[in-house]
């Protein structure tokens, strides 16, 4: 009998650009954020706003020709199923939501940096230079990371 205690899965946070890197540009650059979540050492959350962006996203120009209805119904349905989806009472209920939030340059970036605020992210996913400028800020510090795919490590 193992008395070590297994660590919580960590708490991400994706970008749009990193979740269509998954769902529909299958990009092996997020091999390791994908089995991370697989292994169940890492859960991914999500909220309305982030998810509305994502669906937008999807009805664009993606690949060669736009996706059709199915393939961007099929990608929002494995998205909720992949991430855990924050309602606005758990929001409204969570002390995290009192924590200040640097003003990204990008004004529709903000919705990433408060739902892993509010979902008590331990890292933000993105390739977004906006988000990736606050890795710099001298403020109050974030309470959770913001890297590159890439460079998650867990």
């Amino acid at each position: 009998m193992s008395t070590s205690r297994e660590a919580a899965p960590a708490r991400l946070v994706l970008d749009t650009n990193v979740w269509l890197d998954w769902l529909v540009f299958d990009d092996p650059g997020i091999a390791r954020l994908k089995a991370a979540v697989a292994g169940s050492h890492a859960r991914i959350y999500i909220d309305g706003a982030c998810l509305a962006e994502m669906a937008r996203v999807l009805g664009y120009r993606l690949l060669d020709e736009p996706l059709d209805a199915a393939a961007q119904a099929a990608h929002r349905a494995a998205c909720l199923r992949i991430a855990c989806l924050l309602e606005e009472q758990e929001r409204r209920s969570t002390a995290a939501a009192a924590v200040r939030l640097p003003a990204c340059r990008d004004p529709d970036d903000q919705k990433f940096l408060e739902l892993a605020r509010d979902c008590r992210a331990d890292a933000l996913l993105t390739k977004d230079r906006a988000l990736l400028e606050l890795t710099r800020h001298r403020g109050r510090p974030l309470p959770f990371r913001i890297v590159t795919p890439d460079r998650y490590t867990g």
